[in-house]
């Protein structure tokens, strides 16, 4: 039997083509995406659960931005039901302006939002130095997923544009590697600090 996500997107035929981020993409098929916590015990649990849902997880809890540490965006909450809808919105969203299967869009967005390298800071003498080093493949899809939801939020905020339609808006940027995706800009950001930093 094929499963189709949501009952309306085949997910068998997408391949993540990224070698890096390839075994911690989970493209299991499943309808509901939804495990409550089934793999929390495990280590690297977050492998197991889909990519999608971890989408829906990102965008309950975005994370601060700034230092004022304001969350960007009254929409966040708890309610897996709601985020369930924005997503599932947002994809069709995708769909229509695309035509293509929304699934392996967001898939390759996720790839091309990922950075490869960041900076840390390392201390040398009594002086601190940026340094720049490799981005953990695990980490690149969390920092993607965090700048797509945070310019999501963003960009709806205060805004008469839906959430729904702003998370749509920001994947398909992502996906054509458009500067106006927040994803995008912080990546390039990010590896252009590294890049200063070596």
């Amino acid at each position: 039997m094929n499963i189709k996500l949501f009952d309306k997107w085949d997910i068998s035929g997408i391949v993540v083509s990224d070698m890096g981020i390839k075994d911690y993409v989970n493209l299991r098929p499943f309808l509901v995406p939804k495990n409550c916590g089934r793999y929390a015990h495990l280590r690297f649990h977050k492998n197991k659960a889909s990519i999608v849902e971890r989408l829906m997880n990102k965008l309950m809890v975005p994370g601060h931005r700034g230092k004022s540490h304001k969350i960007s965006s009254g929409h966040c909450c708890g309610k897996g039901a709601h985020v369930y809808n924005v997503v599932k919105k947002a994809f069709l969203i995708i769909e229509q302006k695309t035509k293509k299967n929304p699934i392996e869009v967001f898939i390759h967005a996720l790839e091309n939002a990922s950075p490869r390298e960041e900076i840390t800071t390392i201390e040398y003498g009594g002086a601190r130095y940026p340094q720049s080093v490799e981005c953990a493949p695990q980490r690149r899809i969390d920092l993607a997923l965090r700048f797509m939801t945070q310019g999501a939020y963003a960009a709806s905020f205060r805004k008469r544009i839906s959430i729904e339609e702003s998370l749509a808006n920001e994947i398909i940027n992502a996906y054509n590697s458009d500067n106006k995706s927040n994803a995008i800009a912080k990546k390039l950001e990010i590896e252009r600090q590294a890049d200063a930093s070596r």
